[in-house]
């Protein structure tokens, strides 16, 4: 059964480049509440834990020194639907791929730096949100 929340990140490429509030336009326009946000900065150690399911995969430690490189924004979305609507929203991974008016296709630069997170299940989007806010920030 699908939640009503999700969690998503504003990358670091996408932060550097003042895309920010272009990005928050869009998931408001789209119906998203923000129910939970804040601007920090991932230690390696941090950016490790949080990719931690990704450790064996060749990528692993480019994702680790990409995801400290810079501040991020992270959030907690709500909207009916939220996982596979926030899917939709951001578009495929690969920019050169991703669906005419979604978000990484207007602001991703390539399929490494894709401007935004998405968790992909209703179980990530917990653990995830869990990991940068505790219950007393989530709304």
């Amino acid at each position: 059964m699908a939640t009503n929340r999700t969690f998503t990140m504003i990358k670091p490429d996408a932060t550097e480049k003042n895309y920010i509030g272009g990005i928050l336009k869009m998931i408001n326009d789209a119906g998203f509440r923000i129910v939970s946000m804040k601007y920090t900065k991932l230690t390696k150690e941090q950016a490790g834990a949080f990719y931690e399911v990704h450790k064996e995969r060749p990528f692993y430690g480019e994702l680790v020194d990409y995801m400290s490189s810079g501040p991020i924004v992270a959030a907690i979305l709500e909207k009916d639907n939220a996982v596979a609507d926030f899917r939709t929203l951001i578009g495929a991974t690969d920019p050169t791929k991703a669906a005419e008016g979604t978000i990484r296709k207007i602001y991703a630069e390539s399929i490494a730096a894709n401007a935004v997170h998405g968790s992909d299940s209703d179980e990530n989007a917990a653990i995830e949100g869990n990991f940068f806010f505790s219950a007393l920030e989530r709304f």
